[in-house]
């Protein structure tokens, strides 16, 4: 009895592996239709990720006819498009809070919607299970024609700016551009203040970072000057002290921004690092014969 149990046992498991072998056999693999795609952008102190799937047009008209004016849209093909943020952001002037969201859209020929919304889980669209009140946010943005066709349904980002960034949707002939911006300004006002006002024991870095900031930003001049001053006293560097003088030129100290640039020069000729040398050459040859 139990030899035949044995036997029995020994042929399905046979038949189980030779079963799985020539399912696995008769599998191809093939290229996606759709090619799946991770694009990550920090924008400011943020970082933003887009992860979809990229059709092609394929010789086909798209908006307007494959994909339907007015109806909702995953924004690519396959699952839902998902977009992350790391920390709170801003779009298109809408507080978006740190997450993950799917990131759909309603094509117009001029202005589209663009919906953020809080269920991921959804293949495509969702169809009758999409439940608008999961929405996180709706917002319009405007539509531009390219000259040049985009044969692959692309995701982007471009203009980035120290606190701002440009999410780009393409397809066919068809821009969506949609704006991001990530509070800087006051986090890292926060952290000089924390850092370098109030700081003790504050390095040459710390010093040369907050006047880079403030003179970068359009802040108190005289006081970055006086945190750069103090980071060349310490510890000059060949590229702090080129800082300095373009703050000094900034400031019309021309006579103390030429001299500040020749000893970057000659710290960058002991670097030999040619790039400064040269840029310290090009302010020189700016403020020369300035007063």
């Amino acid at each position: 009895m139990k030899k035949t149990m044995l036997a029995k046992g020994a042929f399905a498991l046979v038949f189980a592996l030779f079963f799985i072998g020539t399912a696995t056999q008769a599998q191809i693999k093939m290229p996606a239709a759709s090619p799946a795609a991770s694009i990550k952008q920090a924008i400011g102190l943020a970082e933003v990720s887009v992860d979809y799937s990229r059709p092609g047009t394929k010789g086909r008209k798209i908006f307007g006819d494959l994909v339907p004016y007015g109806k909702l849209w995953r924004t690519g093909a396959n699952a839902s498009t998902k977009i992350t943020f790391n920390e709170e952001v801003t779009i298109e002037g809408n507080k978006v809070p740190a997450g993950q969201y799917a990131l759909y859209t309603i094509p117009a020929e001029k202005e589209w919607t663009v919906v953020l919304h809080k269920n991921t889980k959804h293949w495509g669209d969702g169809g009758k299970d999409f439940n608008q009140s999961e929405d996180l946010v709706r917002f319009k943005v405007n539509a531009k024609k390219l000259d040049d066709k985009v044969e692959t349904f692309t995701i982007a980002f471009s203009d980035l700016t120290n606190n701002s960034g440009t999410l780009q949707i393409m397809w066919e002939n068809t821009l969506v551009p949609i704006t991001i911006t990530s509070d800087v300004d006051s986090r890292v006002m926060a952290q000089i203040t924390e850092k370098v006002i109030n700081g003790t024991n504050v390095t040459p870095a710390l010093y040369a970072a907050a006047a880079n900031y403030y003179a970068d930003n359009g802040k108190d001049m005289k006081q970055a000057l006086t945190w750069i001053k103090k980071a060349n006293e310490q510890d000059p560097k060949f590229w702090t002290l080129h800082q300095q003088a373009k703050m000094q030129a900034k400031a019309k100290d021309y006579k103390g921004a030429a001299a500040t640039a020749q000893k970057s020069i000659e710290l960058a000729k002991k670097e030999n690092n040619a790039d400064y040398v040269a840029l310290n050459e090009k302010l020189l040859a700016e403020i020369k014969g300035k007063k």
